[in-house]
């Protein structure tokens, strides 16, 4: 039972240590930290837990190609910006401190270390694996799932169309394959012989059954933990995922430029053609988020939820490892 990473402030450092001190895997996410911070961060996990754990790093993209279709973006969102009283980011480009996480990473040599949005080269696989961590590649297909098995990755992790938040394809720009989780799964244990981690829809014991009787040697579940009482998600956020006024989930790339599912709201739908441009548009609607949280404005922000949100509960993280396991069948 692992609990996925989730960037931007739901996995907090209390989570990690209650999920693996329950017996499953919590992830620190390192995505929008500094490399600084996520060193702080796993100072902080290794004092509240001495079970193993994992950090997920965001692999870096190409910066887009069309400057001129973030700047009509923007014009279109000038008038959000003037109505939650606050001006647009700039759209700019960066690495995510990648290699600089990268060392923090290797030098911290914890359990795992996942990637998410590529397939690192060869000599990063390497390096991290000659330092005792298990190396997993975040998959949306069979052909990315052999391009990390190419590169020395240890583990799969396959996310199907039903996970929350940002799809992991390797390329936003091209088509996506939309794989179910099961149907992903399915593929992978049928022409690999790597592990299978099964991400996406994993919501209720149910779905942790079907996963491993497809194949999968583990699932991880991020929405099934954004309830949790170590979750750092928003009120505003973890409220959403019940409230009787988001019933579907769709995918986007209005908030941040790449495609993730979400709770459908005003935004999603009045801003449906935004551009492939990641992390340009994440800075460029960053104050937008920010304002509508403060604001309490959930139609204005992203809720970033799978599809079985309506099934995550509160209560302590451990509780929740105890009940999506009790869909693992006894030996």
């Amino acid at each position: 039972m692992i609990a996925a990473p989730m960037a931007g402030g739901p996995s907090t450092a209390d989570l990690v240590a209650a999920v693996s001190d329950a017996g499953g895997l919590g992830f620190v996410a390192a995505g929008y930290k500094t490399a600084a911070e996520l060193e702080a961060e796993l100072r902080v996990v290794r004092a509240r837990t001495a079970r193993p754990f994992g950090v997920n790093v965001f692999v870096p993209g190409a910066a887009t190609g069309d400057p001129d279709a973030i700047a009509a973006y923007a014009r279109e969102l000038a008038p959000e910006a003037a109505r939650l009283g606050v001006e647009l980011g700039a759209p700019r480009w960066e690495d995510d401190e990648w290699d600089a996480k990268l060392d923090v990473v290797a030098d911290a040599a914890p359990a795992m270390c996942s990637f998410t949005f590529g397939c690192p080269d060869r000599s990063v696989v390497a390096r991290l694996s000659d330092r005792g961590v298990t190396v997993v590649v975040t998959v949306t297909s069979p052909a990315e799932a052999d391009t990390a098995a190419g590169a020395g990755a240890g583990v799969l992790c396959a996310q199907g169309i039903e996970a929350g938040a940002h799809r992991g394809t390797f390329d936003d720009t091209g088509a996506d394959p939309r794989l179910s989780t099961l149907d992903l799964v399915t593929a992978l244990c049928s022409r690999n012989a790597l592990p299978v981690i099964a991400a996406g829809g994993i919501s209720r014991p149910a779905d942790v059954r079907a996963a491993l009787a497809a194949g999968a040697v583990a699932v991880q579940a991020g929405t099934a933990f954004l309830r949790a009482d170590q979750s750092g998600a928003s009120p505003l956020h973890q409220a959403a995922l019940v409230a009787p006024a988001f019933t579907a989930t769709e995918l986007t790339r209005a908030f941040t430029g790449r495609r993730a599912r979400g709770l459908q709201n005003r935004f999603i739908r009045e801003h449906a053609q935004a551009p492939s441009a990641y992390p340009e548009i994440h800075h460029l609607t960053r104050p937008l988020r920010a304002a509508a949280v403060r604001q309490s404005d959930a139609n204005s922000t992203s809720l970033w939820a799978g599809s079985g949100h309506r099934h995550a509960r509160t209560g302590p993280a451990a509780e929740i490892v105890e009940w999506l396991a009790s869909g693992v069948p006894a030996p």
